[in-house]
């Protein structure tokens, strides 16, 4: 009887954690199995993030944010995806304000808004706006999740797409990886 319950406990566990996000629900994600993962640390190490080892990486920091930004560089611009996460020390609410802000900035960049959501990622609440337009030669798509940490930080998590090829695709490659951030220690994360 035991080993049935742990059996029926592990088989739910399995279920719920390989259920998708909402976010890659929405935009009917299949799984996706990156292979060769290697965890990526901030400088200040208040979050870390998986991913394919044979990716670029950079760092950077100052006062008030840390970035880990990455891309597959041996594939061509309008076959990869641009990923940048930073935490950023500031507070974030997700009102009207905010989103006004967001589509002026939008405008300024002469993108236009395709999607916005609120929901949650990485067990936080998160709103994320996809929004296209041409960057240079290029048509180009850019999604950014806002996700609060805390009442004093929030992740910028930015994931960009060059070219009409697959974005689906590679969009649902980004969000997996966001999907991967670990922050640490929520409550204590702070800029020293």
């Amino acid at each position: 009887m035991k080993k049935l319950i742990i059996l029926i406990g592990a088989s739910l566990l399995f279920f719920y954690c390989s259920q998708p996000s909402e976010i890659s629900k929405d935009f009917n994600c299949k799984t996706i199995a990156y292979k060769n993962l290697e965890e990526v640390i901030d400088v200040k190490n208040l979050f870390s993030i998986q991913i394919p080892r044979t990716w670029k990486t950079n760092l950077f920091y100052d006062n008030i944010q840390s970035s880990i930004y990455t891309a597959d560089t041996t594939k061509q611009l309008t076959e990869t995806l641009l990923l940048d996460i930073t935490i950023i020390n500031k507070n974030i609410k997700f009102d009207i304000p905010f989103k006004l802000k967001m589509e002026q900035e939008n405008l300024t960049k002469n993108l236009i808004k395709v999607k916005s959501k609120e929901t949650s990622i990485i067990d936080q609440p998160v709103y994320y706006s996809i929004s296209k337009g041409k960057k240079g030669i290029y048509n180009y798509q850019v999604c950014h999740f806002f996700i609060k940490v805390n009442e004093q930080n929030f992740i910028l998590a930015k994931a960009e797409v060059y070219g009409d090829s697959l974005v689906k695709k590679r969009f649902c490659k980004a969000f997996d990886l966001i999907e991967k951030i670990k922050i640490n220690d929520r409550e204590k994360t702070h800029y020293k």
